[in-house]
């Protein structure tokens, strides 16, 4: 792969040769550094590297030029290099023009003059921006690839595994991409056995089970010790925060996950109120963060693991996986999470996948280029998903049983939503029959005050409703609520059977369950708060809860 650029436009030759030499020190191993004191001749520097097929990653503009505005000279670069990542150099009076173009520009970034030291002020800021335009940049494409039917819920189950664990992939549509045959000419691969996996180097896999894909593409499989301080189960953001926390403290750590880290956050197109984060991010940035940040802490990561149960021996905890293998640890958190409720129409399993999808927007909006799209509920997660498929789709209809989306969504979103043309609210109204082929064509919809029912053309139903707890599989060992969420700390003081399974001189601390030392965080504990910064604040509480439980053993 050719280095992407990195182009600095600043008039004053002194600012300039500075940031040429700082960003020259840190980066020219891995980019192409380019400086001039003249913003056209940067445009037609960019237009030159468009038309040679070269990519820029980052441009770092002042704001105070003769010829033209920084603001201005970053709007032009975004017409020929929109993926590039924006930075304006400013002094202390410029900040709301630098303020206004985030809105207005999306700016990635302001950096005020002087930004001395660079180790603190300057390469984190850029190392940020770098991993996030690397995270989205999509060269000329030489690794892996998938050939299937973009209709087939086998093509969707491994793009939806490759896209949550963050591994890159050309998706190619065999009936629409004409290189698509080469491939299978080369491999005698039939239609019928399609999906098509090409790896690296000239392998190939035919429709691989996820546990297959992932040992092709390295992701772990199997524990490396023989013994961890803590074992989490559940990827979501409450078990990802528990993993850093627990690893960054010098705790064995080690996490299963059963499919895509993330959780059902991984799957949010976009996440307007996380602190920290004035632009937003998408739940795959933060789900990319939060990984490269516990796996350099030194957590292992295991996936797609199952796990099938977990008993006790001696005080230490045994978890079996589905496979068969097992997990030793003294300590256990589980960080499940909660699950979209299936939604019960007659027929619709048969369009799973094929049509109708529970969350995966992410994955699957660009198959809805130009077409007519449902979306069955009116929480943050239904919203942003209609706020990224509005994108591609020419329409996009959210469906709710209830009057108003006021009371179910956050007031940021219904506005957006509001104020987005192509963007339906189909209020006092739910979906009774689903109906096509061998994919979804049409959906029937009811108004739930007449009776009223109408069928409407849909090329896909993204469900978005309720919320049922990640603990299926849970034996009897855990006690739970009626609805099956965990019980932990001073509720289990509640259950009548206490002192029949509590043997011990202290309370339960604030997560843990019944046994001790197997905690619960985040969604799936009972009367947990929802939403993605409590499960991160959960996920780190619990591991204070571990410690203090390790130092008492």
């Amino acid at each position: 792969m050719k280095l992407p650029f990195i182009i600095i436009v600043d008039d004053d030759e002194q600012v300039l040769r500075a940031i040429q030499r700082d960003i020259s020190n840190k980066y020219r191993n891995q980019y192409r550094i380019s400086a001039t004191d003249s913003a056209s001749e940067a445009i037609e520097l960019i237009k030159e590297l468009k038309l040679k097929n070269e990519n820029v990653a980052l441009f770092i503009s002042d704001q105070r030029m003769p010829e033209m505005e920084g603001v201005t000279f970053l709007g032009k670069t975004k017409e020929i290099f929109p993926e590039a990542k924006l930075v304006l150099l400013t002094a202390y009076s410029d900040t709301d023009v630098a303020i206004r173009a985030i809105n207005n520009l999306k700016l990635d970034y302001y950096l005020l003059k002087p930004w001395n030291p660079p180790d603190e002020k300057l390469y984190p800021i850029v190392d940020d921006l770098l991993d996030d335009w690397h995270a989205q940049y999509k060269p000329d494409y030489e690794g892996l690839r998938i050939i299937g039917f973009q209709w087939s819920p086998k093509s969707h189950r491994l793009k939806e595994f490759l896209s949550g664990n963050l591994i890159p992939y050309l998706w190619m549509d065999v009936e629409e991409n004409t290189e698509a045959e080469k491939y299978l000419a080369s491999t005698d691969v039939k239609l019928d056995d399609l999906p098509l996996v090409i790896l690296k180097h000239g392998k190939w896999l035919t429709d691989p089970s996820l546990p297959e894909l992932a040992a092709q593409i390295g992701l772990q499989q199997t524990a490396s010790q023989k013994m961890y301080d803590v074992l989490i189960i559940g990827g979501g953001p409450a078990g990802l925060a528990a993993s850093v926390y627990g690893s960054c403290e010098g705790l064995k750590t080690i996490l299963v996950e059963k499919s895509n880290p993330g959780g059902q956050a991984s799957s949010s197109a976009r996440i307007e109120n996380y602190l920290g984060f004035p632009k937003g991010l998408s739940g795959a940035d933060l789900t990319r963060r939060a990984m490269a940040q516990t796996l350099r802490f030194g957590t292992e990561i295991l996936t797609p693991k199952t796990v099938k149960s977990i008993h006790i021996q001696d005080g230490y905890k045994i978890t079996e996986m589905t496979d068969g293998s097992q997990v030793n640890s003294r300590t256990v958190i589980i960080a499940t999470g909660v699950e979209y409720t299936k939604l019960e129409i007659p027929g619709l399993e048969k369009f799973t996948g094929a049509g109708v999808y529970y969350g995966a927007a992410s994955v699957e909006a660009h198959a809805c280029k130009d077409e007519i799209v449902y979306i069955v509920g009116g929480g943050n997660s239904a919203c942003q998903a209609a706020l990224h498929i509005c994108r591609f789709a020419k329409e996009v209809n959210i469906v709710i049983r209830r009057e108003s989306i006021t009371k179910t969504a956050a007031n940021y979103l219904i506005k957006n939503i509001s104020n987005t043309p192509n963007i339906n609210v189909c209020t006092s109204t739910e979906v009774v029959v689903v109906d096509g082929e061998n994919v979804l064509e049409r959906i029937t919809l009811k108004d739930v005050n007449t009776g009223e029912e109408k069928t409407v053309p849909a090329k896909a139903l993204f469900i978005y409703i309720g919320a049922k707890p990640g603990t299926s599989w849970l034996n009897n060992l855990i006690l739970k609520d009626e609805k099956g969420f965990i019980i932990t700390g001073n509720e289990l003081l509640k259950e009548k059977s206490f002192n029949t399974f509590w043997k011990l001189e202290r309370k339960p601390l604030l997560p843990e369950t019944n046994v001790p030392g197997i905690f619960a965080c985040g969604d799936v504990r009972s009367d947990a708060l929802t939403g993605i910064s409590s499960a991160v604040g959960e996920g780190a509480m619990a591991i204070r809860f571990v410690r203090k439980y390790l130092e008492q053993m």
